[in-house]
């Protein structure tokens, strides 16, 4: 079984990456992969570069490129694990992709909602470098984002979980979901 988890930048997506890996499943980051090949490219990890390489790797490769790098990896943890789960899916040709590319497996999209108001809050405070720095840098992120087709995606989800509240609410609400999942598959 596969689970795609999608969401917006800033919406707890790697807490749920986090408590399926606590349980013993591994899991495959999409923007890892892009960071990966940025620095194979010998460029520094700057949030222009990796955007630079995401582009160019979709005139490259098509609109699925990230996705048609990171099957690989997945094919590989599948040999050891009956779940592997994928972070940050972005459009409909990448989960197009997976499915293709893995026909025997269940796959199961798990979508992430923040109101943008606390994504952006918690991405400051996160201080990655890819992060935004004003109001406007968030938006225009966002819109990126939507444009590769992450909303309809999200649309798509077989689960989806609101992330409005405090952490500890919010973990709890990852651990039943987990459950629930585990459970129905």
């Amino acid at each position: 079984m596969i689970i795609i988890v999608t969401g917006m930048p800033g919406s707890g997506k790697s807490r749920i990456v986090r408590e399926f890996e606590r349980r013993g499943f591994p899991s495959v980051s999409m923007g890892d992969i892009v960071r990966e090949e940025t620095a194979k490219r010998g460029l520094e990890l700057t949030k222009e570069n990796v955007a630079k390489v995401s582009i160019r790797l979709r005139q490259e490769l098509g609109q699925n490129a990230v996705a048609k790098l990171t099957v690989e990896k997945v094919r590989r943890l599948l040999k050891d694990s009956r779940v592997v789960v994928i972070d940050g899916v972005r459009s409909l040709d990448e989960v197009g992709t997976f499915r293709s590319a893995f026909p025997d497996e269940e796959i199961i999209i798990l979508a992430v909602h923040t109101p943008p108001h606390l994504r952006f809050e918690r991405l400051r405070a996160r201080g990655r470098h890819d992060d935004p720095k004003s109001w406007e840098d968030f938006e225009e992120r966002d819109w990126k984002e939507l444009k590769f087709g992450i909303g309809s995606v999200i649309a798509m989800a077989d689960h989806m979980i609101v992330n409005d509240c405090d952490r500890e609410e919010y973990e709890k609400r990852v651990r039943e979901l987990v459950d629930r999942i585990l459970a129905e598959h």
